[in-house]
């Protein structure tokens, strides 16, 4: 059965060529150049004359070898979606067989899976070849799409909304993950699902030890995590991760200013395994115990990782579907590989990485945060020597601009571990918050990261 034929005599009959457009038929999707001329002809025609199909005789005669066919009444789905199901296994077999000139019956390209393969083995390359076929693959699942309507109906797709409300409401297609800062969650009421959180300031202020803070917590809210950490290894950040959990449990007590207040192990001595006895015997029963701990789960890809060599949004997306995913920190954002400039403009390449990265926060449904880095100034220096807190303004995010645009919400921080002081800022929230600032206590060598206590509990812990 011709399909292609089928289907243009239905818009010819119907006197709806849009509806061509309306299920995604592509000039490409047809298999003979018959078909071809007569679904440009078509289309040129309704767009001269306001949507009109020109009649099946005008069609004959401008196009002799196409021949209409109104014999068969068929829906729109169905002739659609066998019209993309032949044209993706043509493309398959044009892959395996190479591509064969209709009219002539000559090979016109060679096969490109054998090609392919044997340039990989030759090379010793055989990770581009599997990436390539990858593509491949997504591109024929992609010509199988059938699009039979344009976004959502407000008045027609009632039972579509009420079906997510509930969905919702019981928790299964989206999730709000409460941030561990309490400012945050008044401000802009915690990080949603499907939403780009970017944490961004100055080189060494913070911005990694921050957004570990807040990926573990929503492991104790039960969430997959997957950390990305394109600068450290991953046993320095399993350090920082049993630092944190263990002073949010208060394995120890530390002193602030006069102030005892609970805390964890000592990240300088489980990072250079230099632990005391008690300590260390303490500390291997706390992480075997890390299954009762932590509801969610944590898998961190560390920058040493033998196979971390590609770090492509392909790569991103196939860890995040393989640990199931639902919260991802991509650390720093600047280190992927980036998407290629098609635009050829300045920044090309990283604005078409943060958009595509937007797009698969998206289609997971995972909460991302993204760290970038703030143009540095001079700093300014309290009498006492110390430097003085500041967090960066907007226009200050260094890397990428793109990630403005993007982001759900901006967080800037600006921390000084020798103060035990910290700031964090919210600088853009589509959510509300924007212009909110906290200030926090920043002790991370003992797992000490959080807001001091309301009222006179709060200053206590400052020497103001």
């Amino acid at each position: 059965m011709n399909y292609g034929t089928l289907l243009i005599s239905k818009a010819i009959e119907a006197n709806d060529p849009n509806a061509l457009l309306r299920f995604n038929i592509a000039e490409a999707d047809l298999p003979t150049q018959g078909e071809r001329k007569a679904f440009r002809y078509v289309m040129q025609y309704a767009e001269q004359h306001r949507g009109q199909a020109p009649t099946a005789e005008m069609v004959s005669h401008e196009v002799p070898e196409f021949e209409p066919d109104f014999s068969i009444e068929a829906s729109w789905d169905y002739l659609a979606k066998n019209l993309k199901d032949r044209a993706a296994e043509r493309e398959f077999i044009e892959l395996v067989s190479g591509r064969i000139d209709p009219e002539s019956g000559r090979q016109v390209q060679e096969p490109q899976l054998e090609k392919r393969f044997i340039e990989a083995q030759k090379s010793g390359d055989m990770g581009s070849f599997f990436e390539w076929l990858t593509e491949q693959a997504e591109s024929l699942k992609m010509r199988t799409n059938v699009r039979n309507s344009v976004g959502t109906d407000i008045k027609r797709d009632i039972e579509k909304f009420k079906a997510e409300y509930e969905n919702r409401k019981a928790g299964e297609s989206f999730r709000i993950w409460r941030s561990k800062f309490d400012f945050i969650n008044r401000a802009m009421g915690g990080y949603v699902s499907s939403n780009v959180y970017v944490i961004y300031g100055k080189s060494g202020r913070g911005k990694s030890a921050i957004a570990l803070e807040e990926v573990v917590n929503c492991a104790m809210q039960g969430a997959n995590v997957l950390i990305w950490s394109m600068e450290m290894g991953w046993y320095e950040v399993l350090v920082r991760l049993y630092v944190s959990i263990s002073g949010s449990l208060g394995v120890t007590t530390a002193n602030l200013n006069g102030v005892d207040m609970e805390a964890g192990f000592n990240s300088q001595d489980v990072k250079y395994a230099k632990l005391s006895e008690e300590f260390e015997a303490g500390f291997m029963d706390f992480i075997a115990r890390l299954n009762e701990i932590i509801p969610g789960n944590i898998t961190v890809r560390g920058v040493d990782d033998e196979d971390f060599n590609s770090r492509t949004l392909r790569d991103l997306k196939a860890d995040i579907i393989e640990t199931k995913a639902d919260v991802v920190l991509v650390d720093p954002f600047y280190y992927l590989d980036y998407e290629r400039n098609t635009s050829k403009t300045a920044g090309g390449d990283a604005a078409e990485t943060s958009k595509k990265m937007r797009r698969l926060c998206g289609t997971t449904k995972a909460t991302f945060f993204a760290i970038t880095q703030a143009d540095e100034d001079d700093e300014k220096k309290e009498e006492d020597g110390s430097r003085e807190l500041k967090l960066a303004q907007r226009k200050d995010v260094l890397k990428t601009k793109a990630l403005l645009q993007d982001a759900a919400t901006l967080i800037v921080v600006d921390t000084d571990a020798k103060q035990g002081r910290g700031l964090i800022g919210i600088n853009k929230g589509r959510d509300g918050g924007e212009g909110e600032v906290g200030e926090i206590i920043y002790l991370p060598q003992i797992g000490v990261v959080k807001q001091p206590e309301a009222g006179e509990a709060a200053a206590a812990q400052f020497d103001f």
